[in-house]
């Protein structure tokens, strides 16, 4: 057995005697521990500690990967919708947004959200009510609503990064309406990911030029001009009004 000691071969040049092999590691003279991996499985445990370890968190960290994949693997073509939690049902943005999740359902394309309140909630609502795909991926956190009543597929995360990987890798286009901080993370993300090459081409939509210019001037103006940023692909993030534009620029790829 590989994890077991192997038997003592002493040999004049080796100067710290028995080699123990753990797996690809190997230990000698006072590194060799007392106990073999096998003991220390099948020992009791009167310590919980571990739960919380390094170790026990990355096989977390799997298994949130292997659930999501799973959960999404069949979806289909799919659009991601960002915006925040906090925008009223009243607000036109929600509006909006809900026409934006009814547009993609009726072409065949899934919607993917957050799964939260808001501007989440409404391209939700949009689709399901079209008898659409309505994803929600939420995210654990202290003061979460929980999955909207809209969502007919979801799944809540524990990381934020495993559920950034799920935006991404199942959706072809992304609109991204007013938001906070939440919202901007993901945008600057997927801009990242899309200006270095390291997604295919995803079409990003920024919806409301009132609300997105100030960044956008920022971006173009200060940010190009010192030589921090390429210019942004004008056919791969545009800003617009129309809900109707926006549904066609984020479905481009899905076209070609």
């Amino acid at each position: 057995m590989a994890d077991e000691k192997s038997p003592a071969v002493h040999h004049d040049e080796d100067p710290l005697g028995q080699t123990y092999h753990r797996g690809p590691v190997i230990m000698r003279g006072p590194m060799i521990p007392e106990k073999t991996t096998t003991t220390n499985l099948l020992e009791p445990e009167s310590d919980t500690d571990w739960l919380h370890m390094d170790p026990w968190r990355v096989l977390r960290i799997q298994a949130e990967f292997v659930d999501g994949f799973g959960a999404l693997a069949e979806l289909g073509p799919a659009v991601t919708v960002f915006g925040s939690a906090r925008t009223s049902r009243t607000d036109p943005m929600y509006r909006a947004a809900r026409h934006v999740g009814r547009k993609l359902a009726e072409q065949g394309v899934a919607v993917i959200t957050g799964g939260g309140p808001g501007i989440m909630e409404a391209a939700n609502c949009g689709a399901a009510k079209a008898g659409g795909k309505s994803v929600g991926l939420g995210i654990e956190l202290p003061h979460e609503q929980g999955i909207n009543k809209w969502v007919n597929l979801g799944i809540t995360f524990r990381y934020f990064f495993v559920r950034k990987t799920m935006f991404v890798k199942y959706s072809s286009g992304a609109i991204i309406f007013p938001g906070g901080f939440g919202t901007l993370d993901e945008a600057f993300e997927l801009l990242t990911l899309v200006q270095t090459h390291k997604v295919a081409r995803t079409p990003v939509v920024l919806f409301g030029t009132e609300y997105w210019q100030g960044l956008m001037d920022w971006l173009e103006g200060t940010v190009r001009e010192a030589g921090n940023i390429s210019p942004l692909d004008p056919e791969l993030v545009v800003m617009t009004d129309d809900e109707d534009e926006a549904v066609r620029v984020a479905l481009s790829e899905l076209c070609r």
